[in-house]
C-alpha cells in the first residue's frame, strides 16, 4: 500500500513537479498549477480528474474513489492510499492528473506520460 512518501517521491519525480504547502497540507503543482494534494491526515490524495469521468469512477469503484464535498463544484476527485494496488497505480493516477495540468510544452516533451494504456 502506498503512503505520503511515496506519494511525494512518486510526485516530485514528474517533470517540473514542485512541492508548496498550501491549506496547510502538501500540494503538488507543474509549472505552478496545482495537480496533486496529500489531505492533512495523508491517508488520500487529491488529483484532477474530469466531471464527466469521475462519477463513473467514482460509482465503478467507492472503496478507492470518492468525492469531497468542498470539491464537488471542480474537477478532483479522491483517492484512498491503503485501497490502491500498488504504487504502479499511485504512479498511474498522479501523471494523468499532470497531464491535465502540464502546459502543452511539457506535454509534447513527454507524449506517453500518464496517457492511457492502449487496448
Amino acid at each position: 500500500m502506498p503512503d505520503a512518501e511515496d506519494v511525494r517521491r512518486v510526485a516530485l519525480s514528474l517533470p517540473d513537479t514542485t512541492e508548496k504547502i498550501a491549506w496547510n497540507m502538501p500540494t503538488f503543482r507543474v509549472a505552478g498549477k496545482m495537480f496533486a494534494t496529500l489531505p492533512e491526515d495523508e491517508t488520500s490524495i487529491a488529483v484532477r480528474c474530469p466531471k464527466e469521468e469521475r462519477d463513473e469512477l467514482v460509482l465503478a469503484e467507492p472503496r478507492k474513489f470518492w468525492i469531497a464535498d468542498h470539491e464537488a463544484q471542480f474537477a478532483w476527485v479522491r483517492a484512498r492510499l491503503s485501497a490502491l494496488e500498488d504504487e504502479d497505480e499511485l504512479r498511474d493516477i498522479l501523471a494523468d492528473s499532470w497531464r491535465q495540468a502540464a502546459p502543452p510544452r511539457l506535454l509534447d516533451a513527454h507524449p506517453g506520460l500518464g496517457a492511457p494504456a492502449a487496448d
